[in-house]
């Protein structure tokens, strides 16, 4: 299959582009979004594209949406993306479009961590909470924290690093009823999804969700939902306490990054093949050791 680095549907009016989505107009109630192959690391877009990654990423968060579903509603609307372009571009969005609602997006990332790691670790060196939330003293780096918590994060502008936040903070950004909903909402997504995992050898460390609301003010989970762009999954048989166990996502990318003369500013680095095979054979695992299947 080829890979695609930016679509360019002729039939459909862009609205914009993301780091890793492109989002087109259908009518004023709907959109088309198709998931590229771009992978962005530091906040900065690579020159590459990451073959199988658009369809991985897709059929994941699809799976997802689907499985969750009895716990709030989501922004899909079973419309094949197919039926909704032109023949000649049928080709770009098989496997790795979805339509969905138009939705008014919540400028708050719904953060839930189940383990101490990445910012959260740091911060818990700094002063033993993260984003505000005091954890007991002692906790390792990986450690499982004794109940997952609810860590949010206001949304930057595309190329900028998104901002940890307190939920006193969310409260007055959105309200405290909305904040409180969101909250709960994506602590039982979490649990649910991490239960699942677990029977599949994954531990979810942590993960964020993205919600909308349609005109009638009814919230629904959107974007993407616990696919390994949007969340650090760890194999189980490879976890301790102590260190981070290698990655299902753009873990080979960072790495290979840091070892670069690179300022993390673009333009990026070109990736070698190497990096780009290995990257595309970590997001493939991902897919079939959580859902079973294989990129479509």
């Amino acid at each position: 299959m080829s890979t695609l680095y930016e679509s360019s549907l002729h039939s459909l009016p862009l609205l914009g582009r993301g780091k890793v989505r492109d989002n087109y107009a259908l009518g004023t109630e709907r959109l088309l979004i198709v998931t590229s192959d771009r992978l962005s690391a530091f906040d900065v877009v690579m020159g590459e594209p990451i073959p199988d990654k658009g369809r991985v990423l897709n059929q994941m968060a699809n799976f997802w949406f689907d499985r969750l579903a009895h716990i709030v509603p989501n922004h899909l609307t079973g419309v094949a993306p197919e039926t909704v372009v032109a023949l000649d571009e049928v080709e770009q969005v098989k496997g790795r479009a979805v339509v969905v609602k138009r939705l008014e997006p919540i400028l708050v990332e719904a953060v839930v961590r189940g383990y101490l790691a990445g910012s959260g670790w740091k911060d818990y060196q700094a002063t033993g909470a993260v984003c505000g939330v005091t954890l007991p003293a002692g906790l390792a780096n990986a450690q499982q924290l004794p109940e997952p918590i609810f860590t949010p994060a206001a949304k930057a502008e595309l190329g900028q690093h998104d901002e940890n936040i307190t939920f006193d903070d969310m409260e007055r950004r959105i309200g405290t009823e909305l904040s409180a909903t969101i909250r709960d909402i994506s602590i039982k997504l979490y649990k649910e999804a991490s239960e699942y995992a677990a029977t599949r050898g994954i531990i979810i460390a942590d993960t964020k969700f993205e919600f909308g609301l349609d005109e009638r003010g009814r919230l629904f989970l959107m974007d993407e939902a616990l696919t390994a762009d949007s969340s650090r999954f760890w194999p189980a048989d490879q976890y301790q306490v102590g260190s981070n166990p290698p990655s299902f996502d753009k873990q080979f990318v960072r790495d290979w990054l840091e070892t670069q003369p690179w300022n993390k500013t673009a333009p990026a680095p070109q990736l070698p093949a190497d990096v780009i095979a290995k990257t595309s054979g970590k997001y493939r695992e991902a897919l079939e050791r959580l859902t079973g299947q294989t990129p479509a």
